[in-house]
């Protein structure tokens, strides 16, 4: 057998052998619940990452604010509604995620008659404020 061949027979025993370990059972595999390419992430030497929880009440909702840098939004248990200026209103059900524009004017709702909990995903220089309020 040539070297050529003998390689080849290898990768593809390796190959077959991490497809099957990769379908044990008890074997988690990740599910992709957004992708999404964006602008506007801090470019400095050190990043801060933050992961934050809300819990809104029916009918709560967020002050009006902008955020400096993109912002993922994953929804636990709900439904989550943002208005954003200039943007109809998108609303996210449990087991879903969004991203927040940045620059925007913006508020989130809880306008069902059920509790809503979100994680929040925020990547931006540090010491950023998450937030900037608009009075």
């Amino acid at each position: 057998m040539t070297k050529f061949k003998c390689g080849s027979l290898t990768f593809a025993v390796l190959f077959v052998g991490l497809i099957a370990v990769a379908q044990e059972k008890g074997t988690v595999q990740p599910q992709q619940i957004l992708r999404e390419i964006v602008q506007g992430m801090p470019k400095g030497e050190k990043q801060e990452v933050r992961v934050l929880t809300a819990t809104f009440q029916p009918g709560e909702r967020t002050p009006l604010h902008s955020h400096r840098y993109p912002v993922t939004v994953y929804v636990l248990e709900g439904e989550f509604t943002l208005e954003a200026e200039g943007r109809a209103a998108q609303s996210v059900k449990a087991g879903h995620a969004m991203m927040m524009p940045t620059h925007v004017k913006m508020t989130g709702y809880n306008r069902s008659s059920e509790p809503l909990r979100v994680v929040v995903f925020y990547v931006s220089d540090p010491d950023t404020p998450f937030l900037d309020p608009i009075h």
